[in-house]
């Protein structure tokens, strides 16, 4: 008897946990962004908000949220504190937007969860390392403007790259133009390191800098002297036009001047 109470027990039990489960998705699902589309996968939650004419990323996303597809919109900018609240991220796929700016703090609270980050087909130029610092995901960087130099160089340095998609990475613009439109994984398999060509860059200008400096003070001390060797000439001119015993007086002054 006391083990069909305890069987009873526990399939009342397991059918309260499977009930609460199922009131816990369909509450998710219903808190859905109206600009998208949300599912449960297999317990894991789909946000669908691709191709939306979306401008900003929304605000409203639920916190269960696994993967989130904000593909093929209109977004121009990753906010700081964007996806902060999604604990169980581990999908982001920002691709094919308008993307030119991600602030310093974009992905804080998802960094270390995330396992995808696609930010290909943007109008990204650089990218603070400061935003992508704490990331384990593979990341797609392809297909977008990039300015290579240093601090692109020192970013990519510290990422997991999608190994498809590398060659894609191209330097629309760069600090020397023998390296615009190459494949920036190219460049640097070549030995090219920018920030070799960085500090060389500064150490030239520092150096036009002071020949500059010195030039400004060796041409005042020249006029310095001429000038006073001119006061001196005229001087001694006057001299001679004094009477010769104004002249015995003053003459070892203007002497020591010359």
């Amino acid at each position: 008897m006391y083990l069909y109470y305890a069987e009873q027990a526990s399939a009342t039990l397991a059918f309260q946990i499977g009930l609460l489960l199922l009131l816990f998705h369909i509450q998710a699902i219903a808190s859905c962004p109206k600009s998208c589309h949300c599912s449960d996968t297999s317990g894991a939650m789909v946000v669908h908000c691709s191709s939306r004419n979306l401008e900003e990323i929304p605000i409203d996303l639920p916190m269960e949220t696994v993967s989130l597809k904000l593909d093929a919109n209109k977004i121009h900018q990753v906010p700081n504190n964007a996806f902060k609240d999604l604990s169980y991220l581990q999908e982001l796929d920002l691709s094919r937007n308008a993307i030119e700016k991600i602030e310093l703090a974009a992905f804080k609270g998802v960094a270390e969860g995330l396992r995808l980050l696609d930010l290909s087909g943007n109008q990204i130029h650089s990218i603070p390392k400061e935003a992508l610092e704490k990331l384990r995901a593979k990341i797609r960087l392809s297909n977008n403007p990039w300015h290579c130099d240093c601090t692109l160089q020192e970013v990519l340095r510290e990422l997991k790259l999608d190994p498809d998609t590398v060659n894609d990475i191209s330097c629309q613009t760069s600090v020397q133009e023998e390296y615009v439109g190459k494949p920036l994984i190219q460049v640097l398999d070549s030995g090219i390191n920018f920030c070799n060509i960085h500090h060389k860059t500064t150490d030239v200008a520092m150096f036009i800098t002071m020949f500059g400096w010195f030039a400004m003070v060796i041409t005042y001390v020249v006029y310095y002297v001429r000038h006073n060797q001119e006061d001196a000439r005229r001087h001694l001119e006057y001299l001679k036009s004094l009477p010769s015993t104004q002249i015995t007086k003053d003459f070892d002054t203007i002497s020591t001047v010359l």
